[in-house]
C-alpha cells in the first residue's frame, strides 16, 4: 500500500497522547495505594494538557487525508459496522475525558465518591482516570482494527496488529512521561523510565513477531489464477495503463526493494534498540536531555515503523498493476 503521511502522524501522535495519559493514571494509582508519594495536582494537570495537545495534533493531521474535510462528521454515521466510525466517536470522547481529568487536578476539585474495602479513598478524578484508561484501550483497538479487519490484506489481518498498536503507543507515551518527569518531577523519572523500558521491549518482541509472520506469508493468488490460465510460465509486459492511475498510485509505495530492506533494520534500531539503551542509561542519570533524546529518537523510529507497516501490506491488485515483465 502507499502510506499516507497524514495517517502516519495521526496514529503515532494519538498513540503518544494515549500512552502519556495511561502513564499519568498509572502514577496516580500507585500513589493511591501508597506505593509512591502523592504528586502535586499541577503535575497531572500539565501532563494532561500535553497529552491533549498530542491528541489534538493527531486529529488535525487526520483532516489532511480527507478529500472533503467539511464532511468529516459523516464518518461517524456508520458506527455499527465501521471501525473507522467507532474511532471517530471514541477519539473526541477520550479527549473530553482527558480534559476533565486535567481540569479537576488544575482546580484541585476532587470530591471523594467512595472508599475501597481496604480503606483507600476514591475521588472523582480516579473515576475519570479509570474511564479514560478504558477509552484509551478502546481507541487503540478501534484504530488497529481498521487495518486488522481487512482479510484480503494478510499482513494486517492478525491479532499482532492490535497488540503492536497498543504496545507502541504505550511505549511512546511512557517515554514521553519520563521526559516530562525529568523536567517537572525528577524523582519520578526512574519510575516512568522503568515502565517505558518494559513496554518498549515488549513492543520490540511484538514487532519482530509480526515481521517473522509476514515474511512467511505466501500469496494465495497468482497471475495464473487471476486470469484463469494454468500455463506454468506467464510473463506480464504491461501494468494496464499508458500513464499513472489511482490503482498505480494508491496501492503501491513506489520505493525500491533496496529502500524497503534498509528501512526495516533502521526502524528497529531507532524505535526500539536506541530508546532501550537511552532508557537504561536514564536509570543512573536522571537527565532531561537524555530522556528528551530518547523520545525524539523513538518517535522518529515509530514514524518509519508506521510507514513500513502500511507499505508492507500487499494489495492483491498489485499482481497486475505493479508487475512488469
Amino acid at each position: 500500500m502507499n502510506p499516507a503521511f497524514s495517517v502516519i502522524f495521526l496514529t503515532t501522535l494519538i498513540g503518544a497522547g494515549q500512552g502519556l495519559f495511561l502513564a499519568l493514571f498509572t502514577l496516580q494509582s500507585y500513589a493511591a495505594f501508597g506505593l509512591l508519594p502523592k504528586e502535586a495536582d499541577g503535575f497531572y494537570a500539565t501532563g494532561s494538557l500535553i497529552a491533549l495537545a498530542f491528541l489534538a495534533l493527531g486529529l488535525v493531521a487526520s483532516f489532511f487525508h480527507l478529500g472533503h474535510p467539511e464532511r468529516a462528521w459523516r464518518a461517524a454515521s456508520q458506527w455499527r459496522t465501521s471501525w473507522l466510525s467507532r474511532e471517530v466517536i471514541v477519539l473526541p470522547t477520550f479527549m473530553g475525558v482527558v480534559f476533565c481529568y486535567g481540569l479537576m487536578h488544575f482546580l484541585h476539585w476532587k470530591p471523594q465518591v467512595a472508599t475501597l474495602p481496604s480503606g483507600v479513598p476514591v475521588d472523582l478524578s480516579d473515576l475519570f482516570g479509570i474511564f479514560g484508561t478504558m477509552l484509551a484501550f478502546v481507541l487503540f483497538g478501534c484504530t488497529a482494527m481498521i487495518y486488522a479487519c481487512l482479510k484480503f490484506l494478510r499482513e494486517w489481518n492478525s491479532p499482532l496488529t492490535v497488540v503492536n498498536y497498543i504496545l507502541l503507543g504505550g511505549a511512546s507515551g511512557f517515554v514521553l512521561a519520563a521526559f516530562y518527569a525529568s523536567v517537572a518531577a525528577p524523582e519520578l523519572t526512574k519510575f516512568f523510565s522503568g515502565w517505558a523500558f518494559i513496554i518498549t521491549f515488549l513492543g520490540l518482541l511484538g514487532r519482530i513477531a509480526s515481521l517473522v509472520r509476514n515474511k512467511r506469508l505466501r500469496p494465495k493468488s497468482t497471475i495464473q489464477t487471476a486470469i484463469g490460465v494454468k500455463h506454468p510460465k506467464i510473463v506480464q509486459k504491461s501494468v494496464g495503463f499508458m500513464g499513472g492511475s489511482f490503482n498505480t498510485r494508491e496501492f503501491f509505495h513506489g520505493k525500491s526493494e533496496a529502500f524497503f530492506k534498509m528501512l526495516k533494520p533502521a526502524f528497529l534500531v531507532f524505535a526500539f534498540v536506541l530508546p532501550l539503551a537511552l532508557l537504561a542509561a536514564s536509570f543512573s542519570v536522571a537527565s532531561a536531555m537524555l530522556a528528551g533524546f530518547a523520545f525524539i529518537v523513538q518517535y522518529g523510529g515509530l514514524l518509519a515503523e508506521r510507514w513500513y507497516f502500511f507499505a508492507e501490506a500487499n494489495h492483491p491488485q498489485n499482481l497486475y498493476y505493479q508487475s512488469i515483465g
